[in-house]
């Protein structure tokens, strides 16, 4: 066999062994990123721990209703908790959860809102709570889901409802995604807290802080294989793209030593949108932090927004 033949066989066999290299880790980024699992950031800071217990406990116990829905695609039946205000009020605040959580992780901004005197609903995204899904969509198909939340909120409370959107985490990214739809003239601010300029952008990050891999291919190949098994491009999800075409007044809040959504992604989600906002960076709250760092700041700093457009 001449040396050129051995060279084209060697050369065809190492291709084989690194595309399927390749193919393995894109289907252990889906299943490391997108499939239901323990939290990556698990390890919750006492502070927060303590706090989010007890309102934990009050979220079992306050008066509340269960909502369904049906996704946008897919056909999933949704579940969202509605926890109506002690006056009765045409004011509602929609909350969006974190990576990996449900509604019930957030029940301290729930409590929150409710003894601001706002109704509250708090959706289980896909794949999370009592939704159906078996996969986490980072937002971007979520966000036409609450589109429908919207709606939803509108045709119970009528038409003189006003809406404000909040999220922490990938619920913040969830929320800008959303401001870039078509919403009813009912929604009139936003509060996004710690979310991400992309997906996109937000798994390379982790893939170079966790694993010190490079951006690609493994980004390209992992959203070809996300495509087929959960069927959405997770490329296309940018919160960046959605906030050049928002309209709507939003209020940007993130840690100033975010280790798991990078800072500096606030400050590219605030250039991003051309309407009207503000931005508060919390020099020394780490990821999701900042409420349970700064409760009283957060609480006047998220209160005075809301109060000046849901009036």
């Amino acid at each position: 066999m001449s040396k050129k033949k051995i060279f084209g066989i060697v050369f065809g066999l190492l291709v084989v062994v690194v595309l399927a290299g390749v193919g393995g880790a894109s289907v252990y980024l889906y299943n490391f990123a997108f499939e239901p699992q323990s939290p990556l950031n698990s390890k919750i800071p006492a502070k927060k721990a303590k706090r989010l217990g007890a309102d934990k406990k009050w979220l079992q116990n306050v008066k509340q209703e269960s909502w369904n829905e049906i996704s946008a695609d897919q056909d999933l039946k949704l579940h969202a908790a509605y926890v109506p205000a002690k006056e009765k009020t045409e004011k509602t605040i929609i909350v969006a959860h974190g990576y990996q959580e449900n509604h019930k992780d957030m029940a301290s901004y729930i409590r929150m809102f409710h003894e601001l005197g706002y109704n509250v609903l708090a959706p289980d995204d896909r794949g999370a709570g009592e939704s159906q899904g078996k996969y986490i969509g980072f937002g971007w198909p979520d966000r036409l889901d609450y589109v429908k939340w919207i709606k939803k909120v509108i045709a119970k409370n009528g038409k003189n409802s006003e809406i404000g959107l909040f999220g922490v985490s990938m619920g913040g990214a969830t929320v800008m995604m959303v401001s870039g739809e078509k919403l009813p003239k009912q929604v009139k601010a936003i509060v996004e807290d710690a979310g991400y300029s992309s997906i996109e952008s937000e798994l390379a990050y982790e893939l170079k802080a966790r694993f010190n891999l490079p951006k690609e291919p493994l980004i390209t190949t992992a959203a070809w294989y996300t495509n087929f098994k959960a069927g959405f491009n997770f490329k296309a999800g940018s919160s960046l793209k959605q906030l050049r075409k928002n309209k709507l007044p939003i209020y940007f809040i993130h840690g100033g030593e975010d280790t798991f959504v990078p800072t500096k992604m606030v400050y590219q989600n605030y250039a991003a949108t051309k309407g009207t906002k503000k931005i508060w960076v919390a020099a020394k709250a780490g990821h999701a932090m900042t409420y349970y760092d700064y409760p009283k700041e957060y609480q006047k700093k998220v209160s005075h927004f809301f109060t000046e457009y849901l009036n």
